[in-house]
C-alpha cells in the first residue's frame, strides 16, 4: 500500500519528528511505502506533491493541531489520529488501513 502522512504537534519539535520516524519504521516493517510532511515550528518540512498524493491509497494525518493545506487530501481515504497514538501504537494505525 502507498501511504502518505503528515505529523503535526504544537510545538513542532520532538513529537512530531518522533511520530514520523515511528511511521516510516512501521510502515517499512510492514511492507508499505510511505512519505511522511512534518509541519511544526520549522514549517512544512519533506512537503508532499501533487504526485505523492495522488499516487497514496490513503493519508495519514497524526496531528494535535490543525494541518495546513488539508484539503490537498480530498477524495482520498483519511485516518486522523493524535500524534501519540503514531509513537505509541503505530501498528493500530496501519490495521485500521487494513480493515
Amino acid at each position: 500500500m502507498k501511504i502518505v502522512a503528515i505529523t503535526a504537534c504544537p510545538t513542532g519539535i520532538a513529537h512530531t519528528y518522533m511520530a514520523a520516524e515511528q511511521l516510516k519504521k512501521t510502515a517499512a516493517s510492514m511492507g508499505h511505502e510511505i512519505k511522511v510532511e512534518t509541519q511544526g515550528s520549522m514549517g512544512i518540512e519533506n512537503e508532499l506533491t501533487r504526485s505523492d498524493i495522488e499516487g497514496a491509497d490513503a493519508v495519514i494525518l497524526a496531528a494535535d493541531i490543525a494541518v495546513e493545506q488539508v484539503d490537498r487530501f480530498e477524495g482520498k481515504r483519511r485516518i486522523e489520529v493524535s500524534v501519540q497514538s503514531a509513537i505509541k501504537n503505530p501498528q493500530g494505525i496501519f490495521a485500521q488501513l487494513a480493515g
